[in-house]
């Protein structure tokens, strides 16, 4: 089977946010009738990203988050400024951390690991809603 749909996820402030559960939920009912198969999650832009790591401590993502901003600061050299100082920055920031995630499905679910989640890096203060295109593809349970 394969299936394809558009999430689009609320706006957050910049940071690093959980929504495994959002992207579970709005592959439902099909995910719930995957036996094996893949999951790819794509997102529509370019200031902004998606990451799988830690999904149980706060701590991680402040840190994901003070790394991201030292390593890429805004306070630089920058000459694509039309859109504000957290622009260019955000778009490196995204070309770092990828634009996609392919994720195992087992039994109905996403086989991930017990303190694994879906991470948006919204690198941008104010970078509004964001879409993400889910492509499901695997043989029935």
């Amino acid at each position: 089977m394969w299936l394809q749909r558009e999430i689009e996820l609320r706006p957050r402030p910049r940071g690093f946010h959980l929504v495994t559960d959002e992207v579970v939920d709005a592959l439902q009912p099909e995910l719930r009738d995957v036996g094996v198969g893949l999951l790819h999650v794509h997102i529509l832009h370019t200031s902004a990203s998606l990451t799988l790591n830690e999904n149980a401590s706060p701590d991680v993502r402040r840190d994901f988050e003070t790394w991201v901003d030292h390593a890429v600061p805004e306070d630089f050299a920058w000459t694509h400024t039309l859109e504000g100082a957290d622009d260019m920055p955000a778009h490196v920031k995204a070309s770092i951390m990828g634009p996609s995630l392919t994720l195992p499905v087992a039994r109905g679910r996403l086989a991930l690991g017990t303190w694994q989640g879906i991470y948006l890096c919204e690198h941008r203060d104010r970078g509004g809603a964001r879409s993400l295109v889910a492509t499901l593809n695997g043989e029935r349970a």
